[in-house]
C-alpha cells in the first residue's frame, strides 16, 4: 500500500497537533477550614553536637595525622626504609592494628628515570618493604594490598632532584569511604 506524500504529511500534522492539545484545568475554591485550636509554640530545635554528626574516619579526616601522613620516601635505587620515615610507618601500622575491618593498599612508586618494566619492579619491592614494615606493629597481611605505579603516578612535576626525590616513595592508600 503506497501512501502519498501530502496524506502522511496530513497525519503528521494531525498526530502533533493531537500531541499538544491539552485539557483545560478546572479551578475550585477552597473550602474554608474551621479554626484550629491554639496550640503551644514547638520548643525551637536545638543544634547536633558536632561528636553526634557523622564523624569522618581517621583516613579521611584531614586534621588527624592517619591522612596526612601516609607517604615514606627511598633513596635513588633504593627499597629500604631511612630511619627518618619510621614514625610515619609505626603510626600507620599501629591504626592498622587496632582497625583490622579497614584495607589499605600499598602504592610503590620511581622517578621517571629507568625503563617501565625496572621502574615497575622497583616499586613493587618498595611497596612490599612498607607493607612488611606495617606488619612490624601488627597489621595484618588480610589488610593490605602491594602494587606498583612505577612511574606513572608522580607526586611532583619536574625533572630535577626535588621532583625526583618526591616520586620515589610508597603511600599507603585508605578507601574513599
Amino acid at each position: 500500500m503506497k501512501i502519498s506524500l501530502s496524506t502522511t504529511l496530513a497525519l503528521a500534522c494531525a498526530a502533533t497537533l493531537w500531541g499538544c492539545s491539552s485539557t483545560p484545568k478546572v479551578e475550585t475554591a477552597p473550602v474554608a477550614a474551621a479554626p484550629a485550636p491554639a496550640k503551644a509554640a514547638p520548643a525551637p530545635a536545638t543544634p547536633a553536637p558536632a561528636a553526634a554528626k557523622a564523624a569522618l574516619p581517621a583516613w579521611l579526616d584531614p586534621a588527624n595525622p592517619v591522612s596526612s601522613k601516609r607517604s615514606v620516601y627511598f633513596g635513588f635505587d633504593d627499597s629500604s626504609i631511612a630511619a627518618k620515615d619510621r614514625p610515619v610507618v609505626e603510626l600507620q601500622g599501629r591504626f592498622l592494628a587496632a582497625h583490622p575491618e579497614v584495607s589499605v593498599r600499598v602504592e610503590g612508586n620511581t622517578d621517571e628515570r629507568g625503563s617501565s618494566e625496572y621502574n615497575l619492579a622497583l616499586g613493587q619491592r618498595r611497596a612490599e618493604a612498607l607493607e612488611k614494615a606495617l606488619k612490624v606493629y601488627g597489621a595484618r597481611d588480610s589488610q593490605m594490598e602491594a602494587v606498583s605505579w612505577g612511574k606513572e603516578k608522580p607526586k611532583a612535576q619536574g625533572h630535577d632532584e626535588a621532583a625526583w626525590a618526591e616520586n620515589r616513595r610508597a603511600d599507603v592508600a585508605y578507601p574513599a569511604r
